[in-house]
């Protein structure tokens, strides 16, 4: 390196690019891929170098010189480091926001790449020649964790850590200190990731429809000239896509491989995560929101130095670096949750695929409902078609009804028809799944006196009245604001006049409790899964059949396994037929055909039924007479004829301030920028561009927590166009005097317009 080199670090913060600064060798040498401290503003942060250069712009005296070098051994690879340009300019975010994203906290604090190992105890050859004959009479504990240790020798288990010993003991730490005074015991630092006591797993035969997608990947791996190539594992619910994925996964480690595995949902990680080690025999280790800062460096530093072979996380785990990645795999690929809907707007489903093409590996996307981009693209022959048109082992279907309630009484929302269905199924020892998409007790609490109804003071919407152990509460689901259930009417002071309107998971617990007293029930909605490890408790309990009637949101609508349920019951879908969103009939057909999966999944058959007052919408005819594949190719040329994706593409520019006027003032001056940028192309281009501007409109919610907000939408058939004239606006945004006036951000292939 010569004496002085040009440092290009990424900082957080908003800035399209790096900043320079200056090193000379006497301040160590920084690494591409490493971090390193330098003075920013008034402090000193971590950046991450992405590249050494000989030349600057400006003048080499006026830059600032690195404070110092953190890692001598890059964290990630050059083409790890392409990864995070590529997200950077497609989703137009700053460099150093994408950095931020992608390194962990205690990383981004500064501290060492190298996780800190646990404790691991084994026991010693005078341990293994002991016996417990040995240990006082009296001494049950050390008994029980002897016995342990021994117990785990037959079975070839060598060290356990703490989180091991906790799990099958109690108090066991005196004892473990008791018998290493004995040498019965050592210890030694072992890795981070816990190792786990494995389950017992019968060997699933495949069937031939799984065996054919399992050797078409594995074929794909095998060969001598493989490469990136993407698949689409469409399979109905039950159809035993975990086993093809685990098939696919033992071949890839055979070969020395690792593996990405995203799942939606963290309440899905610790039972998939289970389920991989008891057939895969390996630590699988797991990155997702639910953990700690040392659980979270820990996923990330075994992955990156090869000391496992599996990660399983959610979206944020796709830009894990690997040692030696060889296959990605996403679960549920349609799923809306793995488009991050603040901050850095990635789509981890496009960002794996895209991970995949720039390291030429193949990748796997599987669902029982697949989005129409993914659909799309199988029609456009950018992605192989694998099916499994059969659910595993000897379960059948279960059989999909409408049942119309217009003008049928309904008891807390639920209908006569329905009511009769799950007394009959609970008489034949069946298990029983409500869902109802709305948590709380109530959506609506209003005065039967005056019509005044529990408004949000930040929002442009209701609150939900929530039933609490010692006080009823009122809370927002949008901005999170919570209130006391009001005494009396603050409209007519009347204080025997609330009505509550409508029903949530709570109020149908209650009813449900209320109809069938003998019958254990069980809730499972964001509410009663917020503590950690409280979603694998609940789950747990239904897969085991320790509750009759099962009640959820959408949380229980994704890969779960519940053997017992034989009876599934929709209470209300309609909404998605009538959504100003032009996606809801997508979500709302992927949503019916998923919770209807959780029944029959055994040897017991499964019924659904679901409740309608529009049982001649084309769109329920068509899912529920021909299945999600005609719904969905029927919605793929509905979307041709009104121009909207997958068949052209969009970038949403969002806005949002206190005062209204500003956020317009600002996005009508974008509109008007972005048309003379246009104009300007058109000129130097043979070939007219044609973007459309939709906008600047309201937002679906006009105001949220006390802001308003507009929105701006460009679209064209051609996505390089797109980009084209928003990469040349985009300083001009961030220099913009009307800009900092409002809080804006940029949604590329945005999901959501709310």
């Amino acid at each position: 390196m010569s004496q002085s080199s040009i440092v290009q670090v990424a900082v957080s913060g908003p800035f399209l690019s790096p900043l320079d600064y200056v090193c000379v060798e006497s301040e160590g040498v920084p690494v591409v891929g490493g971090r390193v401290w330098v003075p920013f503003r008034n402090k000193k942060v971590v950046g991450l170098v992405m590249s050494l250069n000989n030349s600057t712009e400006f003048e080499i005296a006026k830059l600032k010189k690195i404070d110092q070098v953190i890692d001598t051994v890059p964290l990630f690879t050059a083409q790890q480091l392409s990864l995070f340009h590529w997200a950077s300019q497609y989703y137009h975010e700053p460099i150093g926001e994408v950095v931020s994203a992608v390194l962990p906290k205690r990383l981004r604090m500064g501290e060492p790449a190298k996780a800190k190992g646990m404790a691991h105890w084994s026991l010693t050859p005078l341990g293994e020649q002991a016996s417990q004959d040995e240990l006082s009479k009296n001494a049950s504990r050390q008994r029980a964790v002897f016995e342990f240790f021994k117990q785990a020798k037959v079975s070839n288990q060598g060290y356990f850590s703490a989180t091991n010993l906790s799990q099958a003991l109690k108090n066991w730490q005196p004892s473990v200190k008791k018998l290493l005074q004995m040498g019965w015991l050592q210890e030694r630092e072992g890795s981070c990731l816990a190792q786990s006591v494995y389950k017992t797993s019968p060997k699933h035969i495949l069937n031939e429809a799984q065996q054919v997608a399992v050797d078409t990947v594995v074929n794909e791996l095998q060969s001598i000239s493989s490469g990136f190539c993407a698949y689409l594992l469409e399979g109905i619910t039950g159809s035993g896509k975990t086993e093809v994925y685990l098939g696919m996964i033992e071949a890839a480690i055979t070969q020395g491989k690792q593996v990405l595995v995203l799942v939606p949902e963290i309440g899905l990680t610790p039972q998939m995560v289970s389920r991989f080690e008891a057939q895969l025999r390996i630590p699988v280790a797991s990155l997702h929101s639910g953990l700690n800062d040392t659980e979270r460096h820990c996923a990330w530093h075994v992955m990156r130095t090869g000391q496992a072979k599996v990660l399983l996380g959610t979206r944020s785990a796709v830009f894990t670096p690997f040692k030696n990645l060889g296959l990605c795999i996403i679960d549920e690929e349609h799923d809306l949750s793995y488009k991050q809907q603040e901050g850095f707007r990635y789509s981890a489903r496009d960002l794996i695929v895209q991970r995949a093409f720039q390291e030429k590996i193949p990748v796997v996307l599987g669902s029982a409902t697949p989005s129409l981009e993914s659909l799309h693209n199988v029609n456009q022959g950018r992605y192989q078609h694998l099916e499994l048109k059969q659910r595993a082992g000897n379960a059948s279907l279960p059989s999909l009804k409408l049942l119309d309630i217009r003008g049928e009484k309904i008891q807390e929302g639920v209908s006569r028809p329905l009511k009769i269905a799950m007394q009959s199924c609970l008489e034949e020892g069946g298990q029983i799944l409500l869902f109802l998409n709305r948590r709380g007790f109530a959506p609506i609490l209003m005065c039967h006196k005056c019509g005044w109804q529990a408004s949000c003071p930040s929002c442009d919407a209701n609150m939900t009245l929530h039933s609490g152990q010692n006080h009823d509460y009122l809370q927002c689901h949008h901005c999170g604001e919570q209130l006391a259930e009001p005494e009396c009417c603050p409209s007519c002071k009347s204080d025997d006049s609330f009505i509550k309107v409508g029903q949530g998971t709570e109020r149908l617990h209650e009813t449900m409790a209320a109809w069938f007293p003998e019958h254990s029930i069980l809730r499972i909605d964001r509410d009663t899964t917020r503590r950690k490890g409280k979603m694998a408790e609940l789950t747990g309990i239904a897969q085991r059949g320790e509750a009759d009637i099962l009640i959820g949101t959408q949380m229980l609508a994704k890969g779960h396994h519940f053997p017992n349920v034989t009876l599934v019951g929709v209470l209300d879908i309609d909404q998605g037929l009538f959504s100003a969103d032009y996606r809801a009939a997508e979500r709302m057909a992927q949503l019916i055909m998923q919770v209807a999966g959780r029944a029959g999944r055994s040897k017991k058959a499964g019924e659904v039924l679901i409740q309608t007052h529009q049982p001649d919408h084309p769109l329920l005819t068509t899912l529920i007479r021909e299945g999600y594949d005609v719904f969905a190719q029927q919605a793929l040329r509905d979307r041709l004829h009104a121009n909207l994706p997958p068949l052209c593409y969009q970038i949403l520019v969002r806005a949002e301030a206190s005062n209204p006027q500003d956020v317009m003032n600002f996005l009508a001056s974008l509109k008007a920028g972005l048309a003379l940028n246009l104009q300007k192309m058109n000129k130097e281009n043979k070939d007219e561009i044609q973007i459309e501007f939709w906008g600047p409109v309201a937002a679906p919610m006009l105001r949220r927590q006390g802001r308003y907000r507009f929105q701006l939408l460009l679209q064209s058939a051609k996505r390089q166009n797109l980009h084209q004239l928003l990469a040349e606006m985009e300083p001009y945004i961030y220099k913009s005097p009307l800009a900092r006036k409002v809080r804006w951000s940029l949604d590329v292939d945005p999901l959501d317009m709310m």
